[in-house]
This record gives C-alpha cells, sequence and structure tokens, in this order.
C-alpha cells in the first residue's frame, strides 16, 4: 500500500534543498562516551539525552515539538511543529520529571504554554492538524489538500494527554488546573465527524476547503490502532464497535497466519501480507497503551509487538541482502531519514520489505520492552563503539539514521522518531506510561467496547 504521509514527506525531501545538501559523511560528533556503564546508566543517559530534543530544541514559542532539527541546518522548518511528535514530547517530559532529569516547576510552566498553545490553535472538528506555525497556531499544510484535520496524529497527541491528566490528577492546584485542561483538550475532538457521515470506518483527514477528498480510510495493520482505542473511549463524541470491526479489523480479514523466522506475524500489516511493517508500528499506538496480557478477537497483542521486534532482530541477523555491518547488535528498521542513491538525505519507510541498508536506532530502542537483550546490545553499539560512537550521538541522542555499508550518517532528528524512546525505554523500565494509560477508566471502556480484554489490567 502506498502509504499517503510517507509520499508527501518523500515530495518534502526530494523538493527541500538542504535535504539535498547532505552528502555521505556529514556528522555532528561529541566527545567519546566511557565503556563501563552499567545497564541502569546507559538507559539513564540514553533516556535524558532524547529528553534534549523536546526540551533544549523545543519550539520556543510554543515549547511544544519541532518536527526536526538538523544540526547541520538549525534554521530549517524551525517554526513548524507537529502534533504527534508534540504528544509524544509531552510523554518524555513526564518521563524527564519523574526521574528527576528536568524540574518539576519548570516542567509544569512548560507544560502550561504548550497546553495553552493547543487551546488556541486551529482545530477541525476538533482535531489538530498534522504541523501547526509554533508563533500563530494556524495550519501549515502537510500537503495541497492536507490542510484540515488529522485524526491520526490527533490520536497520538490525545494518547499523551490522557497520561498527563493522569499524572497530574492529584497533585497541587495548579496541576490539577493542568490535568483539567489536558481533559477538556482531548474531550472537544469529534471522532464521530470523521466517519465521514456514520461509515462504519474512520477516515485520516478533513479539510474545510477540500473536505474528504484525501478520503484515506484507516485499516489496519498499521500505526494508527491507538485512533480507534481514543475514538471508543471518547466521551463526548465516541465512535461505536463496528467501525472498528468492519473498517479497522476488515471484518476479520486483519488476520494473518504467516510466519517469519518461525514465529507469527499475527495480523496483516499494510503492504507486507505475511511479514512485518517498519518498526514504528509497534511503537506508536503502545507507548500509553500496554499490550501487555492484552487481547481481542484478533490477536494477542503482546505476540504481536514482541514477534514484530523479534522478526526484525532475526531479519537483520540473516542479512538476506547482504548489508555491510548488520548484525544481532546492529539492527532496526523503521520510517526515517534516508541515504538516496545519490549519496543525499531523503525519508522512508524501511522495514524487511524495503530494505535500503539504513539503520534507525529509534527501531531498536524504542523496542526496549519488546527485546530487551537485544535492544540492550544495540544501544550499546551506538553510545559505545569505537569506530561509530562519536559519530552517531549528536546533541539530543543518537542521530536518526546511519548506514555502515555506505559510511553513512544524517546529523538530523525527527520528533517522531526521537519521541518514542523515552517512553518505551520507560515502559520497559517502570510500566510508568502504560499504567497512567490504562488506569484511566474511559480508555477502561473502550477498549472493553471494542472487545479487548487485559489480564496486566484486570479487565
Amino acid at each position: 500500500m502506498k502509504i499517503y504521509h510517507l509520499a508527501i514527506i518523500l515530495t518534502l525531501c526530494i523538493s527541500c534543498a538542504s535535504c539535498d545538501s547532505s552528502k555521505d559523511g556529514d556528522n555532528n560528533t561529541t566527545p567519546p562516551v566511557g565503556e563501563t556503564m552499567t545497564d541502569e546508566q546507559i538507559l539513564d543517559l540514553a533516556q535524558k539525552d532524547a529528553l534534549k530534543y523536546f526540551w533544549d530544541y523545543a519550539e520556543p514559542n510554543s515549547k511544544l515539538a519541532r518536527e526536526r532539527y538538523h544540526t547541520d541546518d538549525p534554521g530549517n522548518d524551525a517554526q513548524i511543529v507537529t502534533t504527534g511528535g508534540s504528544g509524544f514530547g509531552l510523554m518524555t517530559i513526564l518521563v524527564g520529571i519523574e526521574r528527576g532529569f528536568v524540574p518539576r516547576g519548570e516542567a509544569v510552566t512548560r507544560l502550561q504554554t504548550a497546553l495553552n498553545f493547543l487551546q488556541n490553535a486551529d482545530r477541525f472538528h476538533g482535531a489538530w492538524p498534522h504541523w501547526m506555525n509554533g508563533t500563530t497556531g494556524h495550519v501549515i499544510p502537510f500537503g495541497t489538500v492536507d490542510n484540515g484535520g488529522d485524526l491520526v496524529e490527533t490520536s497520538f497527541l490525545c494518547e499523551a494527554l490522557i497520561c498527563l491528566r493522569e499524572y497530574f490528577k492529584n497533585g497541587s492546584e495548579e496541576e490539577q488546573a493542568l490535568a483539567q485542561q489536558a481533559d477538556d483538550l482531548w474531550k472537544g475532538v469529534e471522532w464521530d465527524w470523521y466517519t465521514k457521515g456514520g461509515e462504519h470506518a474512520l477516515y485520516w483527514h478533513w479539510s474545510p476547503q477540500y473536505e474528504w477528498q484525501i478520503n484515506f480510510k484507516l485499516e489496519g495493520y498499521n500505526e494508527c490502532l491507538i485512533t480507534y482505542i481514543m475514538a471508543a473511549a471518547s466521551t463526548t463524541h465516541p465512535v461505536d464497535a463496528a467501525a472498528y470491526h468492519e473498517g479497522w479489523a476488515r471484518n476479520g480479514a486483519i488476520v494473518n497466519n504467516g510466519q517469519r523466522y518461525n514465529l507469527p506475524v499475527v495480523l496483516s500489516y499494510n503492504g507486507a501480507n505475511g511479514n512485518v511493517g517498519p518498526m514504528f508500528w509497534s511503537h506508536y499506538s503502545y507507548l500509553g497503551m500496554d499490550p501487555r496480557g492484552l487481547s481481542d478477537q484478533y490477536a494477542n497483542y503482546w505476540t504481536l509487538v514482541q514477534n514484530h521486534a523479534k522478526i526484525q532482530h532475526a531479519y537483520s541477523v540473516a542479512n538476506p541482502i547482504g548489508w555491510t555491518g548488520y548484525s544481532d547488535k546492529v539492527w532496526g528498521l523503521t520510517a526515517s531519514y534516508s541515504r538516496n542513491p545519490n549519496g543525499t538525505t531523503g525519508y522512508d519507510a524501511h522495514s524487511p520489505v524495503n530494505d535500503k541498508g539504513i539503520i534507525s536506532p529509534t527501531a531498536a530502542l524504542s523496542s526496549f520492552p519488546y527485546t530487551p537483550e537485544e535492544s540492550m546490545k544495540m544501544l550499546r553499539f551506538v553510545y559505545e563503539d569505537a569506530d561509530w560512537k562519536s559519530r552517531l550521538i549528536g546533541v539530543a541522542g543518537p542521530f536518526d539514521a546511519f548506514s555502515i555499508h555506505y559510511n553513512w550518517v544524517t546529523p538530523r532528528y525527527l520528533a517522531i522518531d526521537q519521541g518514542t524512546i523515552v517512553p518505551m525505554i520507560e515502559n520497559h523500565r517502570t510500566g510508568m506510561l502504560w499504567n497512567l494509560f490504562m488506569q484511566a477508566p474511559e480508555v477502561k471502556q473502550g477498549l472493553l467496547n471494542l472487545g479487548f480484554h487485559s489480564t496486566q489490567h484486570g479487565f
């Protein structure tokens, strides 16, 4: 399946002068890190570093996440705020507070600024656009006809707003007000509008100018599961279970009996029938939603996401194309910056069925809950390998993508890639965000409405 958003990003990267300027060998180095860190020390370091993207390099007015940060061109798209990446950033900051990486009071002030911005920003039947101007709050079109509400990006943000509400709801008076604001924001989304007049499915986009012209129905399996969960959980504009079963689950056709490396793939990954897709499909929906012990009539979701990571790791070890550098400690294919055939930097959704020899650190690092040993090997490679560590680690942790085969590193970051690292490492360490999200009563009820049950959380 041709992914609409990937096509837009590819177009932007191909047309963007800064994208074309990055040749092989461009990098931004930092002093080497010692090689004697304990597991806890290196996990702390990885979280502190990735947090910097959303703390030190946030869009200055809104305090939300910039779409991208290029160390070789810091002014590139400096005003573009990304909705989904900002949601990941909110969850990252919650972890930073809990671990003492950032002062709680200062974080609360920043979060107030961020939520005030979201409250006043453009919304389209409650949904935020994919991109916003960080100064004005107005929509920045993601594409010519994509200049309205983006329901999927909105669902990533709402996943975070639920976590934020749960984290602060019993805090100080100021924190409780912040929790209430987060609750009001997420309840303002008109999920039922995005069924396009009551169809049994959700649609990704709506524009006041172009209406439903994009016509992108949310059908599984990809990164959009959380969109149906949030729509079912809404207490103000809910979507009924038929949209999930007939739209997302394709009346049961979402189930797939295929195997890779003797591991069931469980569901049919869009565009990769019988195989697995890019790794972010097992991250975005699961920053808050806990897959441990989670099941419905279609899948055991822990098996689904764990096998996704294990299959990707096994693929790297098998290395069927023969890329230099793939191994049990260098693995992970997902959507990220990529190396074009002429050496310039582009963007691609890497997976076992679209392997360009490009490793994206977020793929393995955000899979820590699923593959702790394999992910730790990757983490130690990027921070401790004598030949690569100084090239791979920049001002906010591991750069977005690299290739040993091509001796190539891109000195750039993307919010949606950097933003899954801290939350998923924390879910591995303590289950913090999983517990916050799953304790929300409307989340529990929404999951039950769709036929889900969780042994981990007792329903």
